[in-house]
């Protein structure tokens, strides 16, 4: 697969093979087995490891294995609680019970949401918007504001669309989803504006004789 590099790629390439040049790279390319995830995700598990949110209960192994589950839409169909509990680095006795335990916060704080399914308490998980979940916690004051500004600053740099952003688009794509559509004209039928045709009451369209005006005289 070819692929069409920037100057920044070929200037990083020139410093792999100049420094590292007999190491195995990842470098995404031509690779299986990724998930995808913001650039901020770094400064989102900061969030999540604060006192004043997550108090003693640590929920960033759950939700970078949640995200590594992901394939898309925003939905993981889960497996088996254990499995999920031990990727995200819990065993023995306790395993499940704080693996729950951090998924129930997550779903509190609002970055996921599940739907039980018969006896399977998690069988869907629904991965919220991390923008949505950060301005909702903004509106309750429970983000800093030095957080905050370095979350934003960070959208920035990698072009990622604030919520405000986000909250914009949808509202152009809805408006433009509700315009109603214009009908096309019939094929064949009157045209408003010419002659030999008039509107009736009903809306039909009635042919009227046309009287030539260049009559012979006698």
């Amino acid at each position: 697969m070819a692929i069409n590099k920037t100057t920044g790629a070929e200037k990083r390439e020139t410093i792999r093979n100049d420094y590292w040049p007999a190491d195995d790279a990842w470098t995404g390319v031509n690779e299986k087995g990724w998930f995808r995830a913001p650039r901020t995700l770094p400064l989102l598990l900061t969030l999540l490891r604060f006192k004043n949110l997550s108090g003693r209960l640590d929920p960033t192994p759950v939700y970078l294995e949640l995200l590594a589950r992901h394939f898309d839409n925003g939905v993981i169909e889960m497996t088996h609680e254990g499995d999920h509990a031990y990727a995200a680095g819990y065993s023995g006795k306790r395993a499940m019970r704080s693996w729950q335990e951090r998924m129930k916060l997550l779903e509190r704080l609002g970055f996921i949401r599940v739907k039980p399914i018969g006896n399977q308490k998690h069988r869907y998980v629904l991965i919220v918007h991390p923008t949505t979940a950060v301005e909702r916690l903004r509106t309750k004051n429970l983000v800093s504001q030095e957080w905050l500004e370095a979350y934003r600053a960070r959208q920035r740099e990698t072009r990622e669309e604030s919520y405000e952003d986000r909250t914009r688009n949808k509202r152009k794509v809805i408006s433009i989803a509700s315009q109603p559509k214009k009908k096309k004209a019939k094929a064949g039928g009157p045209q408003a504006g010419l002659p030999g045709s008039h509107s009736s009451r009903h809306g039909r369209a009635r042919t009227l004789p046309v009287h030539s005006t260049n009559r012979r005289t006698t």
